[in-house]
């Protein structure tokens, strides 16, 4: 274990306070090395934390916490900050009961706001600053927003209102090139001109120095003539000047690794009563060389070697996001209608060899999924089979657009939903177990599941060849051993897929509960009842036939989803049983109605009731 002798020193919020300047360099250094330390045994977001170490560390001597504000975009980035409000127990992070990996009140009153989403700090820090001046208060208020962030909507949206406010407000705009994967679009690459301009910012910070040396009174005309050559300069400079026309103040770019540098403009930002937005460059990944290398890698990894960078255990079994990377680059090249899109994430969804291979059909649209799903409407009323991979809990934030983009005027586009249902050490914010519930009711949607690899390549090719929209839903986690080794029937619309042939105990499951569901029958076998398994195989439309029969042929009947439970497909089969006036036994497995937090898949199974011992005591307490 690595001595902290300084970082030791931080007990609690504020504490950093107490450090003089010249122990500032080895506490950056001290918590570089706790955070790989620490988090190459749980797991977690690396690159984002060691490229805000000393962003962190300024916001920390300037701010007076609790009562000061900080609220943090997407909130993947505040392992820094936990560490100096006195959080230090990361060998807990991110597992059940433990230290979340984004920010949350209920661990500490330093974070301002529960945050997991992109895009929000702006909206959050305009309505903290509005409550401010309604209560007549004095605190400071700083959103932290990263480059990526700042190019989705909700954040334009939020610039847009910022720069009528009279009062202060300040926001970092931490600049590091990346969200998860690299930036694309038209604020990266402005962001980018400014990064480049040295000779404007050469010019800038010698004519702060000289502004900041005159005095005021008999000066006054001189700085303000010094300060319209300096506007006018930097028009000619930084072409635009986005955030100064907006009516927010623009300081950068600064040096963001630079405690002193941040920590001053912070200083110069608290005095102009209006809102300021600090440009700080930074490196994600920093102090780490394999994370500098390779920042995408080590955004979101699991437990890794601390010399080699290398990720200790990898899956035993192919993931699904790896079976759906192998069949967009196989249909790509036989069908050149098919066209991929993502919301800056192609790594993580899979995308990135289509991309590699079909460069003119792959689109990352950037932090923007409801641009993405409107945009894939276009593209499909002209011809086109855009198909659109964004994760579930993601994928929320475009229901709009589904709804009224893609169904409404039936497109044909085919939604590609990766991490379905409970994805563990995130939390709340992005378990995605409302899926089915949203996308399950919308008229003319078609709701699909795989129960492995080898159906989802199927499911693909089936969707294809629809001409209406499809949602295809999957899990993070990779096949089991189990579903592997199921064969798959062809598919049909609308049909179920049986598996197993019983009479006592009928069950439908969704996807990956199939696995579960092999294991119910397994159970009830040595305790002599037959079992009908179906694979559900169709969320939307169900398989109304398969139902009905099963009701009237068994004494129970089971659905299984890793879906909660209001709006899912549990409560379809029941009211469609109900509907026929059917009196057979129902057991509805699937989720509690609730946020789960953070933990391994397994354990929040277990504790939300969708392990096999649960269902199994529902089934035989109905059935004796």
């Amino acid at each position: 274990m690595t001595d902290y002798p300084v970082l030791d020193k931080i007990k609690k919020e504020n504490d950093i306070k107490k450090l003089p300047e010249n122990e500032w360099s080895e506490l950056a250094r001290e918590i570089r090395c706790f955070l790989t330390e620490n988090v190459s045994k749980t797991g977690g977001h690396l690159s984002s934390n060691l490229g805000v170490v000393e962003l962190t560390m300024a916001l920390h001597l300037f701010l007076d916490l609790p009562e000061d504000k900080l609220v943090f975009d997407v909130g993947h980035q505040t392992y820094v900050h936990k560490i100096l409000t006195g959080r230090k127990n990361f060998e807990t992070l991110r597992q059940k009961g433990g230290l979340s990996g984004f920010p949350k009140g209920s661990e500490s009153e330093c974070d301002a706001f529960d945050t997991g989403h992109s895009s929000t700090s702006l909206s959050l820090a305009s309505g903290l600053v509005t409550a401010r001046e309604l209560k007549g208060e004095k605190n400071k208020i700083v959103a932290v927003i990263g480059d990526g962030a700042l190019g989705g909507g909700m954040a334009i949206e939020a610039l847009n209102n910022i720069g009528k406010f009279k009062s202060n407000l300040i926001i970092i705009l931490n600049d590091n090139e990346m969200s998860i994967d690299r930036n694309v679009g038209g604020m990266a690459n402005y962001l980018g001109q400014i990064r480049t301009k040295k000779t404007y910012v050469n010019f800038k910070s010698g004519l702060e120095n000289i502004l900041d040396e005159i005095p005021g009174g008999s000066g006054e005309r001189i700085v303000g003539r010094l300060k319209h050559i300096k506007d006018s300069l930097k028009t000619f400079f930084v072409s635009g000047m986005f955030f100064e026309d907006l009516g927010i103040t623009y300081i950068g770019p600064i040096n963001g690794h630079d405690v002193h540098q941040v920590l001053t403009a912070l200083k110069s930002a608290a005095r102009v009563d209006k809102p300021v937005l600090i440009h700080a460059v930074t490196q994600k990944g920093r102090g780490y060389l394999p994370a500098e290398k390779r920042p995408g890698k080590f955004h979101g990894i699991g437990p890794f070697d601390l010399k080699t960078g290398k990720i200790l255990k990898k899956p035993e079994t192919k993931t699904f996001t790896e079976s759906f990377s192998e069949a967009m680059v196989e249909l790509g090249d036989r069908d050149s209608r098919l066209i991929g899109i993502t919301a800056a994430m192609e790594f993580g969804t899979g995308l990135r060899e289509f991309g590699e291979c079909h460069p003119d059909r792959f689109f990352d649209v950037g932090i923007a999924e409801q641009h993405a799903v409107t945009f894939a409407a276009a593209l499909a009323k002209s011809g086109f089979r855009p198909v659109v991979a964004i994760y579930s809990t993601f994928l929320q934030r475009s229901y709009d657009q589904i709804l009224h983009d893609v169904c409404l005027t039936k497109q044909p586009v085919i939604f590609m939903i990766d991490r379905g249902g409970i994805t563990g050490e995130d939390g709340e914010t992005h378990q995605g177990i409302f899926d089915l519930s949203y996308l399950s009711h919308i008229p003319g949607l078609t709701v699909m599941a795989p129960k492995n690899c080898h159906e989802l390549k199927s499911m693909l090719s089936f969707s294809l060849e629809m001409n209406a929209p499809v949602a295809i839903r999957y899990p993070k986690c990779g096949e089991s051993e189990r579903a592997a080794a199921l064969d798959c029937d062809e598919i049909r619309y609308g049909e179920a897929e049986k598996l197993l042939e019983g009479k006592d105990v009928a069950i439908f499951a969704v996807g990956t509960m199939t696995d579960l569901g092999l294991e119910l029958s397994e159970m009830l076998k040595k305790d002599g009842f037959g079992t009908l398994l179906y694979n559900a195989r169709f969320v939307n439309p169900i398989d109304k036939t398969a139902v009905l029969d099963a009701a009237k042929r068994c004494r129970v009947v089971v659905t299984l989803e890793e879906n909660v439970k209001r709006g899912g497909f549990g409560e379809a089969v029941a009211d469609l049983i109900l509907e026929n006036g059917l009196k057979t036994g129902f057991v509805n497995g699937s989720l509690k109605d609730s946020f789960i937090e953070h933990g391994k898949r397994s354990e929040l199974l277990k504790a939300y009731g969708l392990d096999a011992d649960e269902i199994y005591g529902k089934i035989r307490r109905i059935i004796g």
